[in-house]
């Protein structure tokens, strides 16, 4: 993934987390991301993605990463970005999965982590409800990711795709300098009214293909 997150605030955070159950939304952006990957056979983990830098075993790990990133960062780790690289898929991708995300959402199962700065990455410090959108937002798009791979239908319910296409929305276009890493790629064109998941895809630089 290669665009970059904007340092924002909870105060400039995105509507999107500030007024919804970000915690029921997330939940089942993972379960839908989920239902995508256990569709992934394991002779197919060698398949290219989306994202160029990941084969299907990559991006799988990378979600397992991530999971354990964001629960090590609710728990209060800060300043050791080894915890986001740590996901392990073994001989069962789809159970790795499965356990990071039930290690995640035992992480933000507590009301205060909502409103506690938590470090996420070397993209700075963000609310848990701000870190919570940028997960379900990362969910949304891999599953679509993963769909693409192996040719399968992906509808993410339209409440997921609209709160996410808000978060997507709050990051910048193109490359910020003063950035270490990139997280999405280039926003791109989409034409004029295009369905919600589309424009979603183009502002993380997709482009949305005919596998629905």
């Amino acid at each position: 993934m290669i665009r970059r997150f904007r340092l924002f605030s909870c105060a400039s955070a995105p509507p999107s987390v500030e007024h919804v159950d970000i915690r029921e939304l997330d939940h089942r952006a993972a379960d839908t991301l989920g239902t995508v990957n256990a569709q992934v056979d394991g002779d197919r983990l060698h398949l290219p993605t989306p994202c160029a830098d990941w084969t299907l075993y990559g991006l799988i790990r990378h979600q397992v990463s991530d999971n354990l990133g964001f629960a090590a960062a609710a728990s209060g780790a800060s300043g050791d970005l080894g915890s986001w690289n740590r996901g392990e898929l073994g001989d069962d991708p789809y159970a790795a999965y499965v356990d990071s995300v039930g290690r995640f959402a035992k992480a933000f199962a507590d009301d205060a982590v909502l409103d506690r700065e938590l470090e996420i990455r070397e993209f700075g410090r963000f609310s848990g409800k701000v870190a919570l959108g940028m997960h379900m937002l990362d969910c949304v798009v891999h599953g679509w990711d993963v769909a693409q791979s192996i040719g399968v239908s992906y509808r993410p319910d339209a409440d997921l795709v609209e709160h996410a296409l808000a978060v997507a929305a709050f990051i910048p276009d193109g490359l910020d300098s003063d950035r270490p890493r990139p997280a999405f790629a280039p926003a791109i064109g989409v034409p004029e009214g295009a369905p919600p998941l589309d424009r979603l895809l183009a502002l993380v630089g997709r482009r949305a293909s005919i596998v629905r």
